[in-house]
């Protein structure tokens, strides 16, 4: 009886877990956010769109930035379409990381 009750306790906990973990937000690494949010914009290799006006991000000029300042410009969604609008700090930091290694 004991051991049926606690099987159900544990099945519960994987299942509650299993339905849970996909939905955090740490859950995503910086390069599926960014190819799913950036990269329609400044694409795949982040390099912008010069005559479109979306700059790079591989850039000089963006690799002097700090990573608060490019923080900053990833979670602005005044310049951004909706796709990116509603990024958490976390998943904005994660593209940040993401950016910062295409940019060696």
């Amino acid at each position: 009886m004991k051991t049926t009750k606690l099987v159900v306790l544990v099945m519960t906990i994987a299942v509650a877990l299993f339905i849970l973990i996909p939905s955090l937000s740490w859950a995503e690494d910086g390069a599926a956010l960014y190819k799913a949010k950036c990269a329609m914009c400044h694409g795949p290799d982040a390099a912008g769109k010069p005559a479109a006006k979306i700059p790079s991000l591989v850039s000089d000029e963006a690799k002097k930035k700090s990573d608060a300042d490019l923080t900053k410009a990833v979670a602005e969604t005044a310049k951004h379409p909706a796709p990116v609008k509603g990024l958490s700090a976390d998943d904005a930091k994660a593209i940040v990381t993401y950016i910062r290694s295409l940019q060696k």
